[in-house]
Order: structure tokens, then sequence, then C-alpha cells
């Protein structure tokens, strides 16, 4: 206990200092589960984590990709093999240099089925990647190699044009081996965690604040105007709303829908609303009665009226979804549709009581389940709506509310039977988004979808070079996917936030990414 009470008196003392001059309060919805970049999740946890690290490549202020880590790098002709050169003399946070072995041992951690990392299925694109995670091959055969200490290596399974924007995430980040390999998970307590990003961390108190200052051992560190960042949990939008107009805080991720008229006549300069890449949607455990059975999903998805959702309950701008792949996404035109998009509302409730009758369900045998949402208002008021739309059918459904990461950790863990869900592209492609189905996306396939023809399809899509013909499978994957129902869209999203005026370099982009290296605070009250 008084080894904690020091640390966190230091953090005290260091931050002072850096509050005084070019601070930025961030509010960021949740705390975070972890700030290690192999085991972090949620968006709420990029977020910090993107200040704190670099993969090889990184965002600009726009969220497209330029050289981070990597200062260059060059494609086979096949566009299977992917050379990078490291910047020279960049360092960790600690003054020790980043090679491309940091590269190697962290892409290895990643796969190693003892990290156990959710989005390890994203990195499935690497040559051995997915035997790597399944336990049936060594770390040593990855597709990652040092061909020197600044030079690295990663041999591709297809073409993937996108990579560029996937090694910006969060799974792709370096970690420190001298570190992580002396303190093991120990390595991301705020005394012993070293980081290569424009920041570096000075304390997490949790259900408080993570605190960051700027890392002069950075290699642009000249450009960044910003002296220290702390990002606060704000996950009660209306209490977050409060701080903002106080200017405790001075930019939120969120706000409660209902606010948005207000907004608009009060705050019109600091309410930033804009198209994003994101899709929200219900995602049904196939693994569980009667979940498994088609019939019984596809009631579920045709009993939600989404016109109603967007129109009378969130009315931010949100459009009505029967894809889950949002409209806009690079390279994917004229995606397909649910079968019943365009049929009126009370044939599908029709459509909707066949179904269960057909699966022998009805009044004498109705379906009870759990809905699993997130403790949000906006999460709540849609929760409400579809218990109702469910109960039109026959259904009888529980209410079971949760904070957004125990949400998200309880649904992974399959401890659910029908519960929302949320995802925001981290990279704009539709691979992105289908990889959401994929039997071989492992924890990422929340419903544990195990059709071997979806499989297939997105397999021979990896495989296709010819752009046009890549989308046309991935148009016919998505089209099986819609038809059985693991997921059933709600509605495409809009990005919600307050940024108050004094803060400069926010821009408004496809992929709601903000890293604080772009950003400053001027003329602040």
């Amino acid at each position: 206990m008084a080894r904690r009470f020091v640390t966190t008196l230091a953090a005290a003392v260091l931050f002072t200092a850096a509050a005084s001059a070019a601070t930025l309060y961030r509010g960021n919805q949740n705390d975070p589960d972890t700030l290690d970049p192999s085991k972090a999740t949620g968006s709420w946890e990029s977020n910090i984590l993107g200040d704190l690290f670099l993969g090889l490549t990184t965002e600009d202020a726009h969220s497209d990709p330029i050289p981070g880590a990597a200062e260059s790098w060059t494609v086979s002709d096949d566009g299977l093999v992917w050379t990078f050169k490291l910047r020279q003399g960049a360092t960790w946070s600690d003054g020790v240099p980043v090679t491309a072995d940091d590269f190697v041992f962290s892409f290895r951690r990643q796969m190693d089925p003892k990290t156990a990392s959710q989005y390890a299925s994203m990195l499935y694109d690497i040559k051995g990647a997915e035997a790597v995670n399944a336990g049936t091959a060594p770390l040593e055969s990855l597709g990652v190699r040092a061909v020197d200490a600044n030079t690295l290596e990663i041999t591709l399974t297809h073409p993937a044009p996108y990579l560029p924007q996937l090694l910006m995430h969060q799974i792709s980040y370096p970690v420190p081996k001298h570190v992580v390999e002396k303190y093991g998970d120990d390595w991301v307590k705020p005394e012993t965690y070293v980081s290569n990003g424009p920041f570096k961390l000075v304390s997490w108190r949790p259900n408080d604040s993570v605190v960051t200052v700027k890392n002069d051992t950075f290699y642009d560190a000249a450009n960044v105007k910003l002296d220290g960042v702390v990002f606060y949990p704000t996950d009660d939008g209306e209490a977050a709303l409060k701080r903002f107009r106080t200017g405790e805080i001075d930019l939120n991720v969120g706000f409660p829908s209902q606010q948005i008229e207000m907004l608009k006549r009060t705050m019109a300069d600091e309410l930033k609303v804009s198209t994003i890449v994101n899709v929200r949607y219900i995602v049904m455990n196939t693994l569980k009665k009667p979940f498994d059975d088609p019939r019984v999903r596809k009631a579920i998805a045709l009993a939600i009226n989404r016109e109603v959702i967007t129109g009378q309950i969130i009315k931010a701008g949100e459009v009505p979804a029967y894809s889950i792949v949002p409209p806009g996404t690079a390279g994917y035109p004229d995606g397909p549709r649910l079968s019943f998009a365009s049929m009126p509302m009370a044939e599908r409730l029709t459509e909707a009581k066949r179904l269960l009758e057909e699966a022998g369900y009805g009044p004498s045998n109705p379906i009870s389940f759990r809905y699993n949402y997130i403790s949000d208002n906006d999460s709540r008021r849609v929760a409400a709506a579809l218990q109702g739309m469910w109960g039109a059918i026959g259904l009888k459904v529980e209410l079971v509310v949760m904070e957004k990461k125990v949400h998200y950790n309880t649904v992974r863990a399959q401890d659910f039977e029908v519960a929302e869900a949320n995802w925001f592209a981290d990279f704009n492609d539709a691979k992105n988004f289908l990889f959401l189905a994929q039997p071989s996306a492992g924890d990422m396939n929340m419903s544990r979808y195990a059709s071997q023809a979806y499989e297939d399809l997105i397999r021979r899509s990896d495989q296709e070079r010819d752009e046009t013909a890549r989308a046309a499978i991935m148009r016919e994957a998505e089209a099986l996917m819609l038809e059985d129902n693991p997921l059933t869209p709600l509605f495409y999203g809009v990005s919600r936030n307050l940024v108050h005026t004094w803060v400069k370099g926010w821009e408004e982009n496809l992929l709601n990414t903000h890293r604080s290296r772009w950003m400053s605070v001027e003329g602040k009250p």
C-alpha cells in the first residue's frame, strides 16, 4: 500500500508541471481493462494506446496511414512480402533503441495462444499466424523476421493492400522486449511502463484517470504541442456533458442523443457529428438453443423496426441498417441487404410469427431470452424499444444491463443469448466487418457462426488480387451471412463528439480516430 501511495504522489508531482502548461483533458467513455496493446480490445483503450505507442505505420490527423516506427517500406511484385525500414535512432521512452527484434517479439507474443489475445485473428493475413495462434505451429514459424536491427520483413498468406491501415491498429504495436522479459505481465504498471509513442505513461488510477506526459525521446517530439494528456472515464453521458460545459474536460467521446437539439442551439461550435464507418448490430449466440435455428434468428431480425429506432429514439443522424458492411466502405459498392429490407412492417411481423411457428414456437410455447445491452442512455432506450418489438411476435425478453467493458467481456465469453454490439472500423475495408462472423475469427466471432461456406468465401476473397472480383466475392459472403442472421444490423452510426474551441488540430474522419499528437490547447480560459 505504501508503494502505491508513493507512486501516485510522484505521478501527481510530475503531472503538476505539465498541467500548468498545455494539457489536454479527454473524456474517454470507459476505464481501460488493460494498457497492454496485445490484450486491449476497446476503442477507449485504443484512444490511450495510440498516444503511447507507434506502429510501423500510424495515423495522420485525418486517420490516413503515414510512416510510423518505419520510415519507409517496399512490397514484392506478388504483394506477399513487405519490407520495412525502421527509423534510425528511434528509442523507447527509457532510451533503449527500438529494433526490428522488438517487432518480431511483439508479433509472436500477439499470436502466442498463451497471450489469449482476442484480436489475434486480425493478423491472420501473416503467413503462419493462424497455425501459431492455434498452438499447432511454433512461434518461430510466424512470417515476421528481423533482416537486421533496422529492417523488418513481413510475409503474408495473400495480398493485403490494406496492410498499412492494419498496422496502425494496436494489435500491431510493438512492446519493449527488454521490459516484458524482465517484468512479465507487471510491465504494464506505471513504474515499469515503457512505450515508443509521442506520450508516456505517468499514472493510471482505476476509475479515475490515466495520465500521460510528452515523451521527449519520441523522434518527432519537437512537433508535439501538448505537454500531457489526462484521460477520464466518462461512461455516464449526462455527467460527462456537465463536466464538458464547465471546461473540466476539453473534449469528450459521445453525448446522449436526446441532447442533440439542445447542443445545436447552445454549443453549435463545439458539437462534432459526422459520418463514420460504423454499424450497431444485434449478435445471437448460435451455440445456444433456440438461436441455433436460423428461422428463430430471422424472426428476431424481422421484428425490429429500424426506422423507429433511428427516427424516434436516436436522432443524431443515424441511418437504419440492412447490411453489416456500412455504405461508403472503400472498394465495396452496392453491398447486399437483408432480404426483407423493402417489406412493410406488418408483413414482416406476419412472416416472423410464421417462422417461429414453423420452428415449433408460439403462444403456448413462447421463446424467452435475455438481451444484454450497455448501460448508457441510448442503449437503454433502444433496449426498451426492442423488448416491445419482440414482444409483438410473442417473444419474452429480459433486459440485462452492464457497464460497457463488462458487457463485451461477458459477450465474448459466450455468457449471453442475444446482445447489443457496436463495431467501428479498424481499417476501411469490408473485410474488417465481415470477419466478425468468420468462423476462424475466434473471440471476435461472438455469435460463433460456423458456416464453412462463409469461411470459404472470405478466404477466396483474400486470395483475389482484382479489386472488383474481390468485392464481388465478399458481397456473396455477406448475402449468405445476412440470410442466416447470426448478426443482424440495427443502424449505421455517426461520430458524436464534443470539442471545445480552444482545442486545435481536431479533424473529423471516417475512422473517428483522433490522436493527441496532432492537437494543441490554445486560448483556454
